[in-house]
């Protein structure tokens, strides 16, 4: 059974997703303070401005905290198992919540602080998610 997967059209992180199908990781930042908002949406998080832009990321950054999922029964991931849920603080400004993967043992292998990059999943026509592996 496939991961859950955003339905369209989804008005707030269409863009998001178009971008991530190219394998770009972008967010968005507020033309009137100049500060980075994460996740997409329709206004500024710090200013309550209208005036977004998207930039892209060059997708690297680091681990601000995790956790290894060792046992999850919904059908979509029990095949994952186990694997890392974590928060990645990028470099750009923003964080995301995403799976480390590409490691070998995901209880000894992952860290805070661990560098990481994006790599890219393609789930279907639509949709790509963005995983981070060890830089």
């Amino acid at each position: 059974m496939p991961r859950p997967l955003p339905r369209f059209p989804e008005p707030d992180t269409q863009d998001f997703w178009k971008s991530a199908r190219e394998h770009k990781l972008t967010f968005q930042r507020c033309n009137s303070c100049s500060q980075v908002v994460f996740y997409p949406r329709h206004h500024c998080t710090h200013c309550g401005g209208a005036d977004l832009v998207w930039e892209t990321s060059a997708g690297q950054g680091a681990v601000y905290t995790f956790s290894v999922v060792a046992l999850n029964r919904n059908p979509s991931f029990v095949d994952l198992v186990p694997y890392v849920v974590a928060w990645i603080d990028v470099d750009e400004g923003f964080r995301i919540m995403s799976n480390v993967v590409g490691v070998d043992d995901p209880f000894k292998d992952v860290h805070c602080g661990m560098r990481v990059k994006v790599r890219w999943e393609d789930q279907n026509d639509d949709v790509s998610l963005p995983l981070f592996e060890p830089a």
